[in-house]
C-alpha cells in the first residue's frame, strides 16, 4: 500500500516497526469535504479582521500547547512513520519555535507600510488576508511539515485546510485537536481525511484561493498543473539531492561526523538532508575512509528507546524503491562500501549504506534516495566540485566544508544553484531563515517572515490628494 491503508473507505495506519496495524479512520463524504471547506471560509470571515496582535497571541499559545503535548505528539508519530522519538520532541520544539517566531515578528511583517509618492501623494501598502489555503503534506515530518505552512498562514489572516498523508492520518488529527484546544477558532485549520479525486475538488473549489504543497517534483507538478488551470498561486517544498562539498583544506573529522549526521537524520527521509558527497581527489580517500567506518557504527533499532541511531523507513514501498535504486546504481558500476541489503526482520528496515564510483546514469547521481543511503563522488578540485554539486535537476540544499570561510561564502552565494547552504555543518530549518528551493525542488520560500506574505493581496491604496 503506497500510502497508509484504504478498506472500506477508511484510512489506515501501520506501524513501520512492525508492519502492524494501528488505527483506522474513516474518510470523508463529499458532502462533508464540502461543508469543512464553506465552515474554514465563514471562520475566516471572521478571522481576516482580528487584529495582529491578537492573531499572533493566539499563536503563541498554539506553542505553548504544543510544548504541553511534546510527549504524546512525538510517541504518535514515531508509530506512525518511525522515527526516532528523541527527534520527533526536537521536531516539535522547533514548531514550537516557529510559533514563538511567527507571534513575535508577525505583526511587524505584516503591518501596513506608507510611502510618499510623487506630488505630495501618499501611498500605502497593505498585506490583506485573501482566503482558504489548501496544503497537501508528506509523513517524514508529520509536524513540522504543518506547522511549516499553517502558522504563517494563520498569522496572515487566512483559513487553513490539511490533507495529511494517509499514513500520518492520526498525527494530523492530534495536531487539529490542539490548535482547537488552544483557542484557535473553530473551524479555521481543519484536517480533510479524503481522497486524491477529492482533494482535486477542493483545488478546484471557488472558496480556496491558494494551493501549497510538500512533496516529490512529480506531485508538484500534478498540483502545480491542477492549481494553475483554476488560475491560484502555489507554493511548491520538492524533493532534492543535495550535495555537500568537502574541500581539501575541510575539517575532516567535523565534516565525517557532520555529514553522516546529515545522512541518517530522521532515518535519512529528509528533503534537505545531505544525500550526495563530492570530496576533492586530495582527501577523498581519507573522508571515505572514516566516512564509512561511521556509516558502519550507525545502528538501527528501537525507534521509542534512546539506543538506536536510525528507526525504520516509513512504508514497505519506500524501503523496497530505496534498494531498486541502489540494486540499479550498482548495475551502473557503483560500489557499496557498507549496508545495502534488507535485514530479515519485521518491519520496513534498512541499514546505513554508503556507495563508491557513483557517476551520471546512476539514481545514486541524478535522482533522490530518500533514506540512509550516501553517494560518494570524487571531484578534481574545488571548481569540479562545484560543477558536480549543480549537476542535478534539484536546487533545494547543499553544503560546503573548509577552513576558508571566505571562500565558502562566495561559493555559497556566486556558485551554488540552490535555495539554502550550510556551510562547515548540517542544517535543517530555523525560522528566521527562508526555506525552499529552485528548479525541480520547487519554489516560494516559507519561514524568516517569507512565508506569511506568500499567500496575502499586496494592496496598494493611492491617496492622490
Amino acid at each position: 500500500m503506497a500510502d497508509g491503508a484504504r478498506l472500506d473507505n477508511t484510512l489506515t495506519t501501520i506501524n513501520p516497526a512492525t508492519g502492524k496495524e494501528l488505527e483506522r479512520y474513516p474518510m470523508m463524504s463529499d458532502s462533508e469535504v464540502e461543508q469543512a471547506v464553506k465552515a474554514c471560509h465563514e471562520a475566516f470571515l471572521d478571522w481576516r479582521h482580528v487584529s495582529l496582535q491578537d492573531r499572533a497571541e493566539r499563536i503563541r499559545a498554539i506553542g505553548k500547547a504544543l510544548k504541553d503535548n511534546r510527549k504524546e505528539l512525538s510517541e504518535l508519530m514515531t508509530r506512525e512513520m518511525g522515527k526516532l522519538v528523541k527527534q520527533g520532541e526536537q521536531e516539535v520544539d522547533l514548531c514550537a519555535g516557529i510559533c514563538d517566531w511567527t507571534a513575535a515578528n508577525g505583526p511587524e511583517e505584516l503591518a501596513t507600510e506608507t510611502r510618499d509618492l510623487e506630488n505630495g501623494a501618499k501611498g500605502r501598502i497593505a498585506y490583506a488576508p485573501i482566503g482558504v489555503i489548501y496544503g497537501i503534506q508528506p509523513w517524514n515530518f508529520p509536524t513540522y511539515q504543518v506547522i511549516r505552512y499553517a502558522i504563517a498562514n494563520l498569522m496572515a489572516g487566512n483559513g487553513v485546510l490539511l490533507k495529511h498523508a494517509e499514513s500520518v492520518t492520526g498525527s494530523g488529527l492530534l495536531i487539529e485537536k490542539i490548535f482547537r484546544e488552544a483557542g484557535l477558532p473553530e473551524n479555521l485549520f481543519t484536517v480533510l481525511r479524503i481522497s486524491h479525486d477529492q482533494s482535486d475538488t477542493v483545488i478546484d473549489h471557488t472558496l480556496v484561493r491558494g494551493v501549497t504543497l510538500t512533496g516529490s517534483a512529480a506531485a508538484g507538478a500534478v498540483i502545480a498543473e491542477k492549481a494553475g488551470k483554476a488560475l491560484k498561486k502555489t507554493v511548491l517544498e520538492l524533493g532534492s539531492n543535495d550535495a555537500y562539498i568537502v574541500l581539501e583544506d575541510a575539517d575532516l573529522q567535523k565534516a565525517v561526523k557532520q555529514c553522516v549526521m546529515g545522512r541518517v537524520y530522521n532515518n535519512g527521509e529528509t528533503c534537505v538532508a545531505a544525500k550526495r558527497f563530492v570530496v576533492v581527489d586530495a582527501i577523498y580517500d581519507r573522508f571515505r575512509d572514516a566516512f564509512v567506518e561511521a556509516m558502519k557504527d550507525v545502528k538501527h533499532g528501537d525507534p521509542m528507546g534512546s539506543e538506536a541511531d536510525i528507526g525504520p523507513m516509513a512504508r514497505e514501498d519506500l524501503r523496497n524503491d530505496l534498494h531498486e535504486q541502489v540494486e540499479k546504481s550498482v548495475a551502473g558500476g557503483a560500489k557499496i562500501l557498507c549496508g545495502g541489503e534488507i535485514p530479515e526482520q519485521d518491519g520496513w528496515w534498512y541499514p546505513a549504506t554508503g556507495l563508491d564510483n557513483v557517476t551520471p546514469g546512476q539514481p545514486a547521481y541524478d535522482d533522490e534516495l530518500f533514506g540512509p543511503v550516501a553517494s560518494l563522488i570524487r571531484a578534481r578540485d574545488a571548481d569540479d566540485a562545484i560543477r558536480i554539486a549543480n549537476d542535478s535537476r534539484f536546487g533545494l540544499g547543499g553544503g560546503i566544508f573548509t577552513t576558508d570561510t571566505d571562500k565558502a561564502i562566495k561559493l555559497a552565494e556566486k556558485h551554488f544553484d540552490t535555495g539554502m547552504v550550510f556551510i562547515n555543518g548540517f542544517g535543517l530549518a530555523q525560522p528566521d531563515m527562508p526555506f525552499g528551493g529552485v528548479k525541480n525542488s520547487g519554489y516560494g520560500r516559507e519561514h524568516g517572515g517569507f512565508g506569511m506574505k506568500e499567500f496575502v493581496n499586496v494592496k496598494a491604496i493611492n491617496l492622490m490628494g
